[in-house]
């Protein structure tokens, strides 16, 4: 065999699926947003092996915890991927990692990437990039690094999945959670800005496989397209709990995610109180009773997986309350009280949920 036979017919990277030129290319593309991210503990620049970030920053602090945090998107990047829109889910990523670290009083310092493609577009990437970068901004961090991975023959060309980690500093004696909630304590909820990025899984079976809808399709209760409110980006509030803790005393923050109001409220419950929350206090949004009424979804299941209009909750003692309702005003978030701490007693549950939603 010839010398160039064999260059012609040998394998390479390239042929085996990976273009390593258009992954250059995407790395240059989103460097611009990276860069808007930047605080001033950041060291360096994108494109090295690790991203670093100046710890003397922490010098300020007694005895300083570092929190981390890790998360994905979910299917909620199903829907990106046949809307062709790009730049919002890197808000659902940043929300996913951020708001889990504040709930422990953390302020939110770094993030990292890791976007899985089947085949690297680099503008598609950059997107991705450009929604995370922007995130990060709404949420006071830095986005210090990342990984694009290739994966020909796992994905489809236009698949892709993405997911993020965090790290974030608390004062050791400023650490929120259940061993600082006390019977009579507040219970304050704060919006949702819809589905948020958990639940995609029912949300798809229901519209898609049972109702049939499309992404196109104009619904009324939303006053725009499925594939528009489906795409609605995760509310970030890291900054909004965190100014909250600087206004008044609060006791514990939950983020609520996979498993609704009642199972992510229930992890800062302690053992011997209870949390009663009445349900109308509040409207769930009208995505939620859409896909309720779509898929005949019965309210316990819409519950256990929906958000259900809710986003984060803080635990405040009686005395905070005005202040803290005031402080989210003021940052813009709709919030208000929907319930309060008790003793357990003979009760099974840490959280229940009682009445009927506000129509």
């Amino acid at each position: 065999m010839s010398q160039a036979t064999s260059a012609e017919g040998g394998a390479s990277y390239a042929s085996a699926g990976v273009d390593i030129e258009a992954g250059d290319r995407a790395v240059e593309l989103m460097k611009e947003w990276v860069r808007k991210t930047r605080r001033p503990e950041v060291v360096g620049g994108l494109g090295g092996f690790a991203g670093l970030f100046d710890a003397s920053a922490l010098k300020r602090y007694e005895r300083p915890l570092l929190a981390s945090a890790t998360d994905g998107v979910g299917t909620k990047v199903d829907i990106a991927r046949r809307m062709g829109v790009y730049d919002t889910i890197g808000h659902d990523l940043v929300g996913m990692v951020v708001d889990d670290l504040v709930v422990c009083g953390a302020e939110p310092l770094f993030m990292t990437d890791y976007i899985c493609v089947g085949k690297v577009h680099p503008e598609r990437v950059a997107a991705i990039v450009k929604g995370i970068a922007e995130g990060c901004t709404l949420a006071g961090c830095a986005l210090i690094g990342g990984e694009t991975a290739e994966h020909p023959g796992l994905l489809g060309a236009d698949e892709f999945d993405v997911a993020g980690a965090g790290t974030g500093v608390v004062e050791a004696d400023r650490l929120l959670g259940a061993e600082l909630i006390r019977k009579g304590d507040v219970v304050i909820a704060m919006a949702s800005s819809g589905l948020h990025s958990n639940g995609y899984s029912l949300v798809r079976h229901v519209l898609f496989d049972r109702a049939g809808w499309q992404l196109d399709r104009e619904v009324p209760e939303f006053g725009r397209t499925l594939g528009e409110e489906l795409l609605e980006p995760t509310r970030i509030y890291s900054l909004d709990c965190l100014a909250l803790t600087r206004t008044a005393e609060v006791h514990a923050f939950s983020h609520i995610t996979g498993g609704g109001l009642a199972n992510n409220l229930a992890r800062v419950i302690p053992d011997g109180l209870h949390a009663g929350i009445d349900r109308s206090t509040w409207t769930p949004g009208a995505v939620f009773d859409v896909v309720g009424k779509a898929g005949s979804v019965e309210r316990l299941e819409l519950e256990k997986t929906l958000n259900m209009g809710v986003g984060m909750v803080a635990v405040v003692p009686p005395q905070s309350v005005d202040v803290a309702l005031a402080t989210l005003a003021d940052r813009g978030v709709d919030a208000w009280v929907c319930g309060e701490i008790a003793e357990r007693g003979d009760r099974s549950e840490a959280v229940t949920l009682t009445g009927d939603y506000a129509s």
